[in-house]
């Protein structure tokens, strides 16, 4: 009965938005072939099998609910089983300190792809594509300063650790026959004033520089802007403008983390200009509350601003989408299909807006007519083309994915 109702509504929903000229088949042809990267880290709370200690380095985990995982195999269930609750194809988003160590200890400067074998095979199993990135955190060489240390043994251990995760990505984008996206993000700052803004900068981008030297095919790199850290509140180094700068003289991708900007800014307004200077985006999509808090990423308006910005630019294939926030104190599971659904709906709204239409009223001067329509736009069935999105792949529809996800908190992570 149920499945009856949605396709009845979907073909409501269809034919009211062809009369404004968009094609839902193929907007949902599209999503489906738009990958979500999931953030591993999600699972245990930013952990990872290094050394089993809570973050440290300007980034904080909140929240203490049951059943975080505690080993690779754990992490991996977890991933399994959200992946059976999304439609879409996903890939999976590994931190260096989510190696397949063994029980043994690997220094940063040490780690090699052969700790990331198991990834590489369990990830071609199960349907996911990997992504990665080089961690600066929660390491004794850490401290406030990483590859900006004045230091030069501190800053040369970072690059080397940097490099060799780079070298990592190249070997699971060519396993993969799909490029690895391969992040790089350091904390560094000062909690205080400085007077030493420009020479941190210099030392960061020089070992940038010197990072990205290497050419690897099976890999792309991007480097992330901060905008501050737990006891680094009064300057970041990687700060945006900083990033701006870098990317568009180096022609390297950008990432745009949207928990990592003022709550009162609207990351979809430095859509159209990174795009202008910068070869793609990547966007680490989260929410911000009163700081990089990382919440789970809802269907707000700035989430789905910044996909419609994607979309009315022609970016899709220039952006690459993944989901970056480590929420501790609600449903593990939850927060990822939550967060995941969030941002498909997000693109899928974009994919629906009457856009050949909105553009011609704007060729034309029609200011009134352009705005109406948009208005309007808000209200038609979206709900319904995403409803049909997820029957047609054959996952839960609407709220169904709760019980579910109830079921495996009973029978999984409740015994953790």
């Amino acid at each position: 009965m149920k499945e009856d109702l949605i396709l009845k509504s979907y073909e409501i929903a269809k034919e009211r938005y062809a009369a404004l000229g968009v094609d839902t088949d193929k907007a949902i042809a599209r999503l489906e072939q738009t990958p979500i990267s999931l953030h591993c880290w999600q699972t245990d709370d930013v952990v990872g099998f290094e050394r089993n200690q809570a973050l440290s380095g300007g980034i904080q985990t909140t929240g203490n609910y049951p059943g975080r995982a505690r080993n690779i195999a754990e992490v991996r269930k977890d991933l399994e089983f959200v992946k059976t609750l999304l439609a879409g194809p996903q890939r999976v988003n590994l931190h260096e300190i989510y190696g397949d160590f063994g029980g043994k200890f690997v220094d940063r400067d040490q780690v090699d792809a052969s700790y990331f074998q198991s990834w590489i095979d369990w990830a071609k199993d199960n349907g996911f594509k990997l992504d990665f990135n080089s961690t600066s955190f929660s390491h004794p060489k850490s401290g406030d300063l990483s590859l900006a240390n004045p230091d030069p043994a501190i800053r040369n251990f970072w690059i080397e650790h940097t490099k060799r995760c780079r070298r990592i990505a190249d070997v699971m984008g060519k396993a993969q026959n799909d490029p690895c996206i391969m992040n790089i993000w350091v904390h560094d700052g000062s909690k205080d004033l400085t007077v030493k803004r420009k020479y941190y900068r210099e030392l960061l981008a020089a070992a940038l520089d010197e990072i990205l030297a290497e050419k690897l095919p099976g890999m792309k790199s991007c480097v992330e802007a901060k905008l501050f850290g737990i006891g680094l509140e009064s300057y970041t180094v990687g700060s945006m403008d900083f990033y701006e700068g870098y990317c568009a003289t180096r022609k390297v991708m950008y990432t745009l983390d949207t928990g990592h900007y003022e709550q009162t800014e609207n990351v979809s307004d430095k859509v159209a200009s990174l795009l202008l200077f910068v070869p793609e985006l990547m966007l680490h999509v989260s929410r911000p509350v009163r700081w990089d808090s990382d919440h789970v990423t809802i269907m707000n308006d700035q989430t789905a601003d910044l996909f419609k910005e994607i979309v009315r630019a022609d970016a899709l294939d220039r952006a690459h989408i993944g989901l970056d926030y480590f929420d501790a104190s609600i449903n593990r599971i939850g927060a990822y299909v939550i967060g995941t659904r969030a941002t498909q709906k997000c693109v899928l709204s974009a994919l629906l807006e009457p856009l050949a239409l909105l553009r011609k009223y704007e060729e034309n001067g029609q200011g009134f007519e352009r705005l109406a329509l948009l208005e309007e736009a808000k209200t038609l069935p979206f709900g319904a083309v995403f409803d049909y999105f997820n029957l047609k792949n054959g996952v839960a529809v609407g709220e169904e994915f709760i019980g579910k996800i109830q079921q495996y908190e009973k029978e999984v992570t409740s015994k953790r």
